[in-house]
């Protein structure tokens, strides 16, 4: 048994090392690194993860007619890597392949049928399956595959003296090769895990850098031609363009030789991803020669759209001098950069519509976005970057969701439900800020689906209530949002928070002159418009109570 063991340590050697070698190709790593497989990604793992059982098989040892072997091991690591049908699969190929190379002999049916419920297994188990616990699964699933496998030799042979000899000497050693093989193998994979969670955090960096840059140009109404430098040194591109939908806007290029000299769009693709909406990425063999300036050396770009409003306004192109430079990371970040510049374009026309509507009501909302809290926003996503660079992502989103609502430039009723997806991007943006100090409870007892109410109505008191209640206290704030229905037609909203408690001048100032409180007011004063009645302020024991009618 013992010699035994020391033959297989050493064919796991050889898997061991292969694994290694192929974690470090760039298209094995780029395969594992996908969110979702294609056809072809499922066929390459099989085919690898096939061949890896196989060759287990083959340099296995015969021991009275069966073979210790490492065979199980690529059937573990290929479920746990590459997802059900790639562990069926592998487990089909490689157990009909155990049972022909061996026909004949009293363990090839058994080791045969456990190799292919092995696929399956895998397959079943693979949902619950984190990236924190992937190798412990598969310790687990190796030595089980292997208790299988021993089994049946046990309940099919007829010979079940030798089946118990047999068994009795390369249990051991099999059952823990196989599961302490998979193991290993499945932790060198995850080392390719970890290099795309740290790369995506520097991506998510460059991204924060690039709109921490480029936001102040935008809000001040500075130089596009900036803005596309800057996105072309952080790139390290040879030419950067921005269009709206016919024209192009401002351009920047590493030298004169790159300028463009034209100012309408010329380039078919560039139309087509203004037709489209989709992101697409072109190299010298399929640019038309407007697209890569045919007499130099670009040789690849990346085009994609902007958005003003859910509606494409105009596109982020970029252009480098080889096809190496447009990896599957570029392309997410050109996603990410255009989503980016065009929020921000969106920004930098707030002056100009709070210039149109300087005496309506739609002044004071398209005010309601703080730079200070967009800057405090941007500063917790670059503080989550390095070690959550998941949670900074969730923070984009949010902060994506809270500057689009605040962005819709109309007067009209939105629903419910949209108003309180604003809300809670707000919350969780403050929540990440402020390390959970507090927390935000809804109540809803009604159907809300059908409700309309004024845009920005809710998450200024919600605002108000972190911002003088919760955050001025020492202990843990909670706000409850309450929504119910009043009578047949009309519905009560209330914000209740346990905070330090609204001071009776600020309640006494609301139908004032006064310039201060102005939120409050505001939501006040067009509650009394459309509705007849506007805040109910009540001072709690603990807390304050904000509620209101809608109709």
């Amino acid at each position: 048994m013992v010699s035994l063991m020391f033959k297989l340590l050493n064919t796991l050697g050889y898997i061991i090392a292969l694994a290694f070698f192929f974690t470090r190709l760039k298209n094995t790593r780029n395969i594992f690194t996908k969110e979702k497989l294609t056809n072809l990604n499922i066929f390459c793992l099989t085919f690898l993860f096939s061949a890896l059982s196989i060759l287990g098989t083959y340099i296995g040892f015969n021991y009275k007619g069966a073979i210790a072997n490492t065979r199980n091991i690529g059937i573990v690591v290929g479920g746990v890597l590459g997802g059900p049908q790639v562990a069926i699969l592998t487990g089909i190929i490689a157990g009909l392949h155990r049972y022909i190379i061996d026909i004949g002999s009293f363990t090839n049916l058994p080791c045969a049928i456990a190799t292919i419920i092995g696929g399956f297994f895998m397959a079943y188990i693979y949902p619950k399956m984190t990236k924190h616990n992937r190798s412990t699964y598969a310790f687990i699933s190796g030595c089980l595959i292997e208790n299988l496998s021993m089994l049946l030799i046990l309940i099919m042979s007829s010979d079940k003296v030798l089946a118990l000899d047999v068994v009795k000497n390369i249990y051991l050693p099999m059952v823990l090769i196989n599961g302490v093989g998979a193991c290993i193998v499945v932790i060198i994979t995850e080392n390719i895990f970890e290099e795309n969670d740290i790369e995506a955090g520097r991506q998510a960096r460059l991204a924060l850098e690039i709109a921490n840059k480029t936001l102040p140009l935008l809000k001040k109404g500075g130089s596009l031609e900036k803005v596309c430098e800057i996105v072309r040194t952080s790139l390290n591109a040879k030419l950067v363009v921005l269009t709206d939908k016919e024209f192009i806007l401002a351009s920047s290029a590493i030298s004169q030789e790159y300028n463009i000299d034209y100012s309408t769009i010329k380039s078919e693709v560039t139309k087509k991803v203004l037709r489209t909406g989709e992101i697409l990425v072109y190299d010298r063999n399929t640019l038309s020669n407007e697209d890569y300036l045919n007499e130099k050396d670009i040789q690849s770009c990346i085009i994609a759209p902007l958005f003003q409003e859910e509606k494409i306004s105009g596109t982020l192109k970029i252009y480098f001098d080889n096809k190496e430079d447009i990896t599957a990371r570029k392309q997410y970040l050109a996603i990410g950069l255009s989503q980016l510049i065009s929020t921000q374009l969106e920004i930098s026309k707030m002056e100009e519509i709070k210039n149109m509507a300087r005496e309506s009501e739609l002044k004071f909302l398209q005010g309601q976005i703080n730079p200070h809290f967009l800057f405090n926003a941007l500063n917790t996503i670059a503080s989550f970057v390095r070690f959550n660079p998941n949670k900074a992502r969730e923070i984009i989103i949010d902060l994506s969701t809270y500057l689009r609502y605040n962005l819709e430039n109309t007067q009209t009723l939105v629903s419910l439900e949209k108003e309180l997806e604003q809300v809670k991007a707000y919350v969780n943006i403050e929540k990440a800020r402020f390390h959970n100090k507090f927390d935000v409870f809804y109540n809803i007892e009604t159907d809300i689906s059908e409700i309309k109410i004024p845009s920005l109505i809710i998450q200024p008191l919600v605002e108000n209530s972190i911002k003088h209640g919760i955050l001025p206290q020492r202990e843990f704030g909670i706000v409850n949002v309450n929504i119910k229905k009043f009578d047949i037609n009309s519905y009560s909203i209330s914000i209740i928070d346990n905070g330090v408690g609204i001071k009776e001048e600020v309640i006494s100032s609301i139908n004032t002159e006064i310039k201060n409180n102005i939120g409050l007011k505001n939501v006040h004063n067009r509650l009394k418009i459309l509705y007849g009645s506007g805040l109910k302020i009540i001072k709690l024991k603990q807390g304050t109570k904000i509620s209101f009618i809608i109709k």
